[in-house]
């Protein structure tokens, strides 16, 4: 393998991935200056796999006039096939920057060995963030952004549908506001241990219509329906799966109207409006990696695996719908 090249994960063709040679990044060399900043050279630790939307790429689920907006911020190739994709990464960086040198980083970078970028692309650790659990970054970003675009109050009745990673969290965090009733929804009896364990009531079903907040994450359009079903009058129903190619049908007779739902869309991609006036993208990846500062909040990882056995297990968490958040792990000596 060149010097100047690393192996970083590709998928291929649908429901394919392999590991290849890639290069270290579009970055110039490590210590000289892109603009006014330093170019680092990162070394992977883990990168996490955000299953869900991952999964749909994996199988060429993105619709094509998606495609622009769906890019990874360091994605390389194009949809549908192939592309280098991913955006959980923790590393350390081992070149560049004299002062940042050792450092251990999270960045949006795909699934790579070893990698280079500005060191504004970076977000150092905070104290008492252990890099493995750092992987949980984008999904607890994507969880802010969410409470952001439902603007919950203190004595709100929410209620979550659908206990992947980011509902998960937006029940734990949603839990922290004083006075709430948060009850987590899932079809799913495994994952109320999970909820037991971050101390969030569980529920296989809920007939309660009172809720003043709903939020939808399962990523199944019977989700979304059931969410409807659960909000009481003038509730705000908050819609955060994403569905790729597939058709969503969703109810809007029997009570939409005359309980005049709000159904708003929430997406991870651009910074909440109400907060985006005083908020910058860097601010709030900060502001997430600090509230990953819980041991309990590991109960969330739910495997892991060898950077080379990326191919596998893709393919296998493509047909899973068990997993929470799956680590890849780049050394054994981690």
């Amino acid at each position: 393998m060149p010097d100047q090249a690393t192996e970083a994960f590709w998928i291929t063709a649908e429901g394919k991935g392999e590991i290849l040679a890639s290069n270290l990044g579009q970055a110039g060399q490590p210590g000289a200056l892109e603009g006014s900043e330093p170019i680092l050279e990162i070394q992977s630790l883990y990168s996490g796999i955000s299953r869900g939307t991952e999964s749909l790429i994996f199988s060429g689920q993105v619709p094509a006039e998606e495609y622009q907006r769906m890019r990874a911020p360091f994605q390389e190739g194009e949809f549908p096939f192939p592309v280098k994709y991913g955006y959980c990464n923790v590393g350390r960086v081992v070149a560049g920057d004299g002062k940042m040198i050792g450092q251990t980083v999270f960045s949006l970078f795909p699934h790579q060995r070893r990698f280079r970028l500005p060191a504004s692309a970076v977000v150092p650790l905070p104290d008492g963030v252990p890099p493995a659990r750092a992987v949980l970054a984008a999904n607890m970003e994507t969880a802010v952004n969410g409470l952001w675009d439902a603007a919950p109050r203190v004595g709100d009745r929410i209620a979550v549908v659908g206990l992947g990673v980011v509902g998960m969290l937006i029940a734990w965090l949603a839990s922290r506001i004083p006075g709430t009733r948060v009850t987590a929804i899932d079809i799913n009896p495994d994952r109320e241990p999970v909820a037991r364990a971050l101390g969030i009531p569980f529920a296989i079903t809920d007939d309660r219509d009172d809720h003043d907040l709903v939020f939808h994450t399962s990523g199944h359009p019977d989700g979304l329906n059931r969410a409807l079903s659960l909000a009481g009058m003038e509730a705000r129903v908050v819609e955060m799966s994403w569905y790729g190619r597939r058709q969503a049908a969703v109810s809007l007779g029997g009570a939409f109207h005359s309980k005049r739902l709000t159904l708003v869309s929430s997406q991870v991609g651009q910074v909440s409006p109400g907060q985006r006036p005083r908020w910058s993208h860097r601010e709030r990846l900060l502001l997430a990696l600090s509230l990953l500062d819980q041991d309990a909040l590991d109960v969330l990882i739910s495997g892991e695996s060898r950077f080379e056995d990326l191919p596998i297990t893709m393919s296998r968490l493509a047909q899973s719908t068990g997993e929470l958040c799956h680590r890849i792990r780049y050394s054994t000596e981690v």
